[in-house]
């Protein structure tokens, strides 16, 4: 969730590193820091908070160096402050980490013991010393550093930087992502693929137990024992410009608007209404796992869990397997039933979230086949899972996800349809109706877009509210929970999405004059029970705000505003109820003036349990 960043080049690199540094600021920071070689030496400057605090420090400050490594801090161990702000050293080394060393009282209290102190409350600190330790005793920089991380327990992305040898940069990595961009003359390490962006397209994905040394020549890999292996280079075919604001006030704006587009890009190719045939990157070992699987367990975290959860419904529906979801974080602890008849799906926007890969581990300990969904090519998920779904969403630099959420659905969908030709579910009229309703979406969700300015109305009705319900049935339950956490995420108002029938079994206790109720009420089979909820409320005086459909009278008769969702069949209105919905979290939270794009303590990819 923090991010790294290192280079070495022909050029200065710490206006490199701090470029990079600011790519990464979505995934959430609260210090930041960085290390230079120079004339022997290694010049370090640190600060608590934003980018802006350290790039103040360095005002004024000429640095020449051309290798660096740097730093944005998101807090584990020990206070968000500038001695707790990496990079950490020790004599002649600095190193900065994302992950957690899970062993750093027993090796802080074993390197104590041996003279070194500690000037922080970090985990990290451990690393330099230990490295220091062995290069003591005659080792190299690499050979010291392939025994310190034996010694560490837990997870880590590192890199590393030393006056014993100032024209490289050494960097590892275990259940923690790494990427290395290869440009011309210089190479370059980082946490997640923006920070490259500008300079090379040209990334290698290093694997767990990879250790990587870089230069100006490129880059060199061992694995944990210490042998030369060779990864892939991949090209990346996003743009610098994907990643930036594009005249938008916010990425999360920015990235709402993007959603017909990305969905496009998710469905194209994939999808051939003539022949009723649906192209998905698995391949021949999808359709094999489609076939020999009895029940799905599908898993998943945050928003992701939302998608997994109206996933269940079209899989169910459409192909006939039993299906449970389950948050990635529980997955392990409730001795899930499973075994090679038993799929695992999994989804992740990046591809790297921890407890996702830990739910991986336990469903192949018993067998299981995987599949995966990812927005991320060659992310560790990705890399690990029997085949992989890849989503077309571009980078998402909002920490609030929109976009990745919505192509995730797309994505369900169409392996719901894929899973019902295989298995005989689904005969090749039903494919081809569906398929069309398919290529349609993106201009439904267009005409959601224009429901705007409507959303802005209801936001200024709601702002000032302290608590706010998101109700739905159905396929449309899990995205009053994702309407809900929109909310929570970007305005700090509390909210919770319930299932509409359990409104009477205690929620509708707190209905009163203040409580807004958002309502996603589209004339499908349940929106008669979903009138009698919202009468229910208005009967209470509840605030409803309601997405129905088109020549909705008597919901207009009871809700404060009904924002008019486009003609959409019932199976795909979850896509398309969802951007008005994304739509009020955010104008809600731009009226109160909070930070949108980066809300207080969330970060965007939770690579630590």
């Amino acid at each position: 969730m923090c991010g790294i960043v290192g280079y070495v080049g022909a050029e200065a690199a710490a206006p490199f590193i701090l470029d990079g540094l600011r790519s990464l600021e979505y995934r959430g920071y609260d210090s930041a820091g960085i290390a230079v070689v120079e004339a022997g030496e290694i010049l370090i400057e640190r600060s608590e908070g934003k980018l802006v605090n350290l790039e103040k420090k360095l005002k004024g400050v000429e640095l020449a160096a051309t290798t660096g490594i740097g730093h944005t801090r998101w807090a584990t161990h020990g206070q968000p402050n500038e001695a707790n702000a990496h990079p950490h050293r020790a004599k002649n080394v600095a190193v900065v980490h994302n992950g957690i060393i899970e062993n750093y009282l027993d090796l802080r209290v074993e390197l104590s013991a041996l003279g070194y102190t500690f000037d922080s409350d970090t985990d990290t600190e451990v690393i330099p010393h230990l490295i220091d330790l062995y290069m003591s005793c005659g080792m190299s920089v690499k050979d010291s550093l392939t025994k310190a991380l034996g010694r560490l327990q837990g997870s880590y992305a590192l890199a590393v930087v030393s006056t014993d040898d100032p024209d490289h940069v050494y960097a590892a990595r275990r259940a923690s992502p790494l990427v290395v961009g290869i440009g011309e003359g210089e190479t370059f390490v980082a946490s997640d693929i923006p920070a490259l962006l500008s300079r090379t397209r040209r990334m290698i994905f290093l694997e767990d137990g990879d250790v990587v040394v870089i230069d100006t020549n490129g880059a060199q890999i061992t694995d944990e024992n210490g042998d030369g292996v060779d990864r892939p280079v991949t090209t990346i075919n996003w743009s610098p410009a994907q990643a930036e604001k594009g005249g938008y006030k916010h990425f999360m704006l920015k990235e709402i608007y993007e959603q017909p587009r990305a969905v496009a890009d998710t469905l194209a190719g994939r999808i051939h209404p003539i022949d009723g045939n649906i192209d998905l990157e698995g391949g021949e070992r999808a359709e094999e796992i489609a076939r020999s699987i009895e029940t799905l367990h599908i898993v998943a975290c945050g928003t992701s869990y939302h998608a997994a959860l109206t996933g269940r419904y079209w899989i169910e529906r459409l192909a006939g397997i039993p299906v449970t979801v389950d948050l990635a974080s529980e997955y392990r602890y409730r001795d899930p039933l499973v075994d090679e008849k038993t799929g695992l799906l999994l989804i992740s926007q990046s591809g790297e979230t921890a407890d996702t890969m830990a739910a991986m581990e336990e469903g192949r300990r018993h067998g299981a086949p995987v599949l995966a969904i990812c927005n991320v090519v060659g992310s560790s998920l990705a890399r690990a899972a029997d085949a992989v779904l890849y989503t077309h969403a571009g980078p998402e630099i909002g920490v609030a996800s929109t976009k990745a959420f919505t192509t995730q659905l797309v994505t369900l969908y169409l392996l719901a349809l894929f899973l019902g030709k295989a298995r005989g579910k689904l005969d090749g009229i039903e494919l081809v109706r569906r398929m069309d309703a398919l290529m349609h979406l993106p201009g439904r969700m267009e005409e959601a877009l224009e429901l705007d300015e409507q959303c802005k109305v209801a936001a200024q009705a709601m702002m000032d509210c302290t608590s706010a319900l998101y109700i739905g049935r159905g396929v449309n339950f899990p995205i009053a929970l994702e309407g809900a956490l929109k909310l929570k995420e970007i305005s700090y108002i509390h909210a919770e999405g319930y299932a509409a029938g359990e409104m009477k079994h205690g929620p509708i206790a707190l209905v009163d004059e203040h409580l807004p109720v958002v309502a996603i009420m589209p004339a499908d089979q349940t929106f008669e029970k979903m009138l009698s909820n919202i009468e229910e409320i208005r009967a209470r005086n509840g605030r409803i705000f309601a997405l129905a459909s088109v020549g909705s009278d008597a919901v207009a008769r009871l809700a404060e505003q009904v924002l008019t969702l486009p003609q959409c069949g019932e199976e795909l209105m979850p896509v398309v109820a969802a951007i008005p919905l994304q739509l009020l979290a955010y104008h809600v939270a731009e009226l109160k003036g909070t930070d949108v794009d980066q809300p207080r303590n969330l970060a965007k990819s939770v690579t630590v349990e």
